[in-house]
């Protein structure tokens, strides 16, 4: 399975559109949400830095849905046809997939923290940055199961259309482009069960100098459950019909 993965990791970080989108995007929205009409003083401080949590989650997020395009690209190439013929099992499939979304997520994080701690001054202690990373990373594989089970079940257009509309929906609901204070009370209410909000919280929570709580690890538990079964379930259902 370790050999799958390379493959597929190699395969995903040579995509020129992959490059452009999953990490340019990110980046030049961090920057614009941060100096466009910008203030100053603490206020314009902590925006900096959930901004940049938010964003760095938000390219995090469009590039492990993402990965369910080239599953749909793949099924429609054949190259679904040719794994049913290794010893690979379903579990194992959707999981070497997973493995390569945890990878090729990486780079989309550290290009906004990047970004937010040269170009914007944020400053935190060394211990934070790093436990950023690995939570933001950790945090990606309910959506890399979610774009994976989007890609197995559906077309490679349907796919592609889905999982942008995930991916905005998600985003904006979930509070990572704008801080969720500014929603009506029933929609804050509502984005706090939602798994993009749970997982900024991940990242807010350490920039904050706190752990994340247990209300947000439950949620995305949750989460990944229902993304991993609904994962396993399309490719089963995409092995029968080839």
């Amino acid at each position: 399975m370790l050999d799958y993965v390379r493959l597929e990791v190699r395969r995903t970080l040579r995509d020129k559109g992959f490059v452009l989108f999953g990490i340019g995007m990110p980046v030049l929205m961090y920057v614009l949400f941060t100096h466009v009409g910008a203030g100053a003083g603490a206020a314009a401080d902590a925006w900096k830095v959930s901004s940049m949590v938010g964003l760095a989650a938000y390219g995090a997020l469009g590039a492990a849905l993402g990965l369910g395009n080239g599953v749909a690209e793949d099924k429609g190439l054949g190259w679904l046809r040719q794994l049913r013929i290794t010893p690979l099992t379903p579990a194992q499939v959707v999981a070497g997939r997973g493995l390569t979304g945890a990878v090729t997520v990486l780079p989309a994080i550290g290009a906004v923290l990047l970004v937010g701690g040269l170009v914007n001054g944020v400053r935190m202690a060394a211990w934070q940055w790093a436990a950023l990373v690995v939570l933001l990373w950790l945090g990606t594989i309910p959506f890399t199961l979610l774009g994976l089970g989007n890609g197995y079940r559906l077309s490679s257009q349907a796919t592609g259309l889905v999982n942008t509309g995930c991916l905005l929906l998600l985003s904006v609901v979930g509070g990572l482009w704008f801080p969720v204070q500014a929603f009506p009370g029933w929609l804050r209410a509502l984005s706090s069960w939602t798994p993009a909000n749970r997982f900024a919280d991940l990242g807010l929570s350490v920039a904050h100098g706190d752990a994340p709580g247990l209300t947000t690890v439950a949620v995305l538990a949750a989460w990944l459950a229902l993304f991993g079964g609904y994962a396993v379930y399309a490719y089963r259902r995409a092995a029968q019909t080839l």
